[in-house]
């Protein structure tokens, strides 16, 4: 998998404690290397690669770091941007929203609340036709899925 990698300028001193805490020697020994880069280093997926992107199977998107809950897929959409977007998480607060002032753009950075594995970005007034009309642009490579009981 192909991977952008970006360096977060936000301290993380300014967020509440993780309920998951590890090492870096730890989530490396747990994580691929793609996951890593992505949930411990706030790297991106190339956008059309991760396996969630056109995946419409029903059920509840996880943290693959923690396990969290963090979306369902009734909240879902295509938004033909390369990455798997919903327009609300799971529950307010299972996620983290913070700026993110990297690449030269600010943007509001999602963290995964209970380990503060970064997950993508969250984008406002784009025009799509969701309650929310907003996009939570999330890196397959941060999520699992667990398909609902049949």
């Amino acid at each position: 998998m192909g991977l952008v990698s970006r360096n977060t300028t936000t301290s993380d001193a300014e967020l509440p404690a993780a309920p998951v805490q590890k090492t870096d020697e730890q989530w490396r020994a747990q994580l691929s290397p793609d996951e890593y880069q992505v949930l411990r280093k706030a790297g991106t997926e190339r956008p059309f690669t991760g396996e969630y992107t056109d995946t419409t199977t029903t059920g509840v998107y996880r943290c693959r770091a923690c396990g969290a809950e963090l979306f369902r897929s009734d909240s879902k959409f295509e938004s033909h941007c390369g990455w798997p977007s919903f327009f609300t998480p799971l529950a307010g607060d299972a996620v983290i929203e913070r700026t993110d002032s990297t690449l030269g753009m600010t943007r509001t950075e999602v963290l995964c609340a209970t380990c503060h594995g970064h997950l993508g970005h969250v984008f406002a007034g784009e025009g799509y036709g969701t309650p929310t009309d907003l996009r939570y642009c999330i890196n397959s490579v941060s999520l699992t899925l667990e398909p609902a009981d049949g």
